[in-house]
């Protein structure tokens, strides 16, 4: 499998959720190259390149995650967790897109690391905005660091 970079990773195990995320960010050309994980170990296993990504150049992060917390295999916290612990990827910023607004969850993500922890809204249009303004604000307007 040939792997190129990837500005984009989406970690979402609802289809409807995860296709509405790629749309708005397609949609108002913010990102070309987007990779949709479905569960924490698939996050996990393309970030450090292991399992069936154990082929992928290890070089090669993403400008930015959009991890949802519940998912199945390995909960969205744990992710952050250990992405934020290891050197080689704890500068990629990694943002929380939950439906979870419950406090601890938002305490623990900032703790673990999160650059950002954003409820869904359950409407359809304000869903599709927050999308937009994520993905303008992480790929155009964040200035990332040097390597």
């Amino acid at each position: 499998m040939n792997y190129t970079e990837v500005e984009i990773i989406i970690v979402e195990d609802t289809p409807e959720d995860a296709e509405l995320m790629l749309m708005s960010l397609r949609k108002n050309m913010l990102a070309n190259d987007l990779i949709v994980l479905e569960d924490g170990q698939e996050a996990l296993d393309y970030v450090f390149c292991e399992g069936k990504y154990s082929s992928r150049n290890k070089k090669l992060l993403p400008k930015v995650i959009f991890l949802d917390l519940k998912l199945p295999k390995v909960h969205g916290l744990d992710v952050l967790k250990k992405i934020k612990s290891d050197t080689r990827t704890a500068k990629i910023p990694v943002v929380i897109v939950t439906s979870s607004s419950e406090d601890p969850d938002v305490l623990k993500a900032y703790e673990y690391g999160a650059n950002s922890y954003v409820v869904k809204p359950v409407d359809f249009s304000s869903f599709k905005n927050t999308m937009t303004e994520l993905g303008s604000y992480w790929l155009v307007i964040n200035k990332e660091p040097i390597p």
